[in-house]
């Protein structure tokens, strides 16, 4: 994973501001550079002239890779440029740039050889947006009033803080409007233009930097906001894990392009693959050292119950104190060991991840996702949930940058992709089977817990009725093991229940019997069909599902951290 830097700022920068503005630039990727050792950087700009080639010069200085977003083909881009400087400028960073061609939104229908004014305002409104969507910070040079110009530095500045780009009707339909924006922080260097009224905003100088969000004012400070800076650190942990476990990972994971038929993939889907594949490896591993952290930390507290129990009975020996002591210690320190590492945030967080690019991929593969579109297309996923979250919408934005926006992908990927995903119940495949498996699993499970709990009530009951009709024909020792015992299956049964309330084993039951009714509907209308633009809309409103009921499953488990159970 890498921090992606989009720019955007005025073409007519004041030349005597560019010396400072160079300094400025530069301390900017520096700073993010020390405060995420452990992410690469790299720039999303169009080289437009002014700002976006002063910002792609620093970058390459510094070895940062340089990323391209084109509104237009080149040719007619080129025709923007004002200046023969600027262009040989333009051709001489693409040279050192990886092109990323955006869609035209409408076909060209006059002035052969160029885009008209109107669409040519269209396709710079959808860079804007794209640039936004597909990045972690923003870097405006930008006066600070609002602009005139269609898809301009003010405009994309806004859509960067709000989601919203008058006269871009797909923003304007965005369906989280309201909710909390994890993608709007800005870092804002104020400057002048070189034009009439050029100067900068009122109340704002020259070279002023500031940090912006929707969340607060200007913070004139250096440091990253404590809230966004939490969750880019939450991304560079991401990375560190992946680093440490590389070489597992490569001979280990499996995406899930494994068994996919000879047919072109749209591109950019083997990069969601791979995304897959090391986020499930890492997510089944931290998920296997929790459960371990859960079966330790309970079965300890049922040995300390039963210590205690035989102490106080017994009257001793002393030494079940010092054991009592050990038993002790030794869960909290497995319990530090596991908050330390965060055994149960990763496992959850990793989880989530993995299953938002299961269905990233699989839509991109059946044409969900509509290629011309610019706008982040998994806008539902974890956006009304914990600002925390945030990095794993991050990741599944840089998944979708080099998403193939120009051709739709084959029609038979629409009927693998209906088998692998949703699969059948008779073949065992897909998450059909998968729900259906989990869920009786659960239930088992839970039925175990009843039936324990009820166990350890009956035969309290008989104990404590053989004690008091039998007490005179029993010895002291048999007394005390009744005892022991009476308080033993009690306590075996309650720490059996927590451990089912902290794997929330009952509330899973209704959440995989929804989504396997979920997934078996989809099977049933899949079948019912051979339209293909049906099927579509079939899986799309699966991952719809499978996306709300992720963020409702990681929301739930984070309730439940990995306690110390009786420590």
């Amino acid at each position: 994973m890498k921090l992606t830097i989009g720019v955007t700022g005025h073409r007519d920068l004041v030349e005597h501001e560019t010396p400072g503005l160079r300094n400025q630039v530069r301390a900017f990727f520096s700073y993010l550079a020390d405060e995420f050792p452990g992410l690469d950087l790299q720039l999303l700009s169009p080289l437009a002239e002014g700002s976006d080639q002063l910002v792609a010069e620093i970058a390459v200085e510094l070895g940062i890779p340089l990323v391209v977003p084109l509104p237009m083909s080149r040719e007619d881009y080129e025709q923007d440029f004002d200046t023969p400087e600027g262009l040989q400028n333009f051709n001489k960073l693409m040279e050192k740039a990886e092109v990323i061609r955006l869609p035209l939104l409408a076909e060209i229908t006059s002035t052969p050889g160029g885009v008209p004014g109107a669409d040519r305002e269209m396709q710079y409104m959808q860079l804007g947006v794209f640039i936004s969507n597909h990045c972690q910070v923003l870097l405006a040079l930008w006066d600070g009033k609002p602009g005139t110009e269609p898809g301009g530095t003010a405009d994309v500045v806004n859509y960067h803080l709000t989601a919203v780009m008058p006269g871009y009707s797909i923003s304007e339909e965005s369906p989280n409007l309201l909710a909390d924006n994890e993608n709007d922080l800005t870092y804002h260097i104020v400057v002048s233009r070189n034009r009439n009224g050029g100067e900068p905003a009122d109340g704002l100088k020259p070279l002023d930097e500031f940090w912006l969000s929707a969340h607060f004012e200007r913070r004139e400070e250096q440091r990253m906001p404590a809230e966004f800076r939490s969750m880019l650190m939450s991304l560079q942990g991401f990375n560190a894990d992946y680093q440490k476990y590389q070489e597992v990972i490569q001979l280990e994971s499996q995406g899930l392009l494994t068994d996919a038929p000879s047919i072109e993939a749209p591109g950019g889907a083997a990069e969601v693959d791979r995304l897959f594949g090391l986020t499930d490896w890492l997510a089944v591993h931290f998920q296997m050292r929790f459960n371990q952290g859960m079966l330790v930390t309970h079965a300890l507290a049922v040995v300390m119950g039963l210590v205690f129990l035989v102490y106080t009975e017994y009257g001793g020996p002393r030494f079940l104190l010092f054991v009592f002591l050990f038993l002790f210690l030794f869960g909290m320190v497995f319990h530090f060991i596991g908050s330390r590492h965060q055994w149960h945030r990763k496992y959850l967080d990793y989880r989530a991840l993995a299953e938002g690019l299961r269905v990233q991929l699989y839509w991109n593969l059946a044409g969900v996702v509509d290629t011309r579109s610019a706008v982040f297309a998994y806008d539902n996923f974890l956006q009304k949930q914990d600002v925390d979250l945030g990095w794993i919408r991050h990741v599944m934005r840089s998944a979708s940058l080099r998403r193939d926006r120009w051709r739709e992908p084959e029609p038979a990927w629409v009927d693998w992709v209906s088998a692998q995903w949703v699969g059948r119940q008779q073949t065992k495949t897909g998450q059909l089977a998968y729900y259906r498996r989990k869920g009786e699993l659960k239930v088992a499970n839970y039925r175990r817990t009843t039936r324990l709990a009820n166990l350890s009530l009956w035969v309290g009951i008989l104990i404590a009725f053989a004690l008091a009709i039998a007490t005179d024909r029993l010895t002291v020792n048999q007394q005390h093991l009744l005892l022991v015992a009476m308080g033993v299956l009690p306590l075996m049964a309650g720490v059996r229940d927590t451990y089912s309330h902290k794997k929330a084993e009952r509330e899973l039951i209704k959440q995989y019997r929804f989504m396997g009714r979920v997934f078996a509907n989809a099977r049933r209308l899949l079948d019912s069909t051979t339209d293909l633009a049906f099927k579509r809309r079939v899986l799309k409103a699966v991952g719809s599902a499978a996306l709300e009921e992720h963020a409702e499953w990681i929301l739930m488990h984070r309730e439940r951290p990995l306690e110390h159970s009786g420590f």
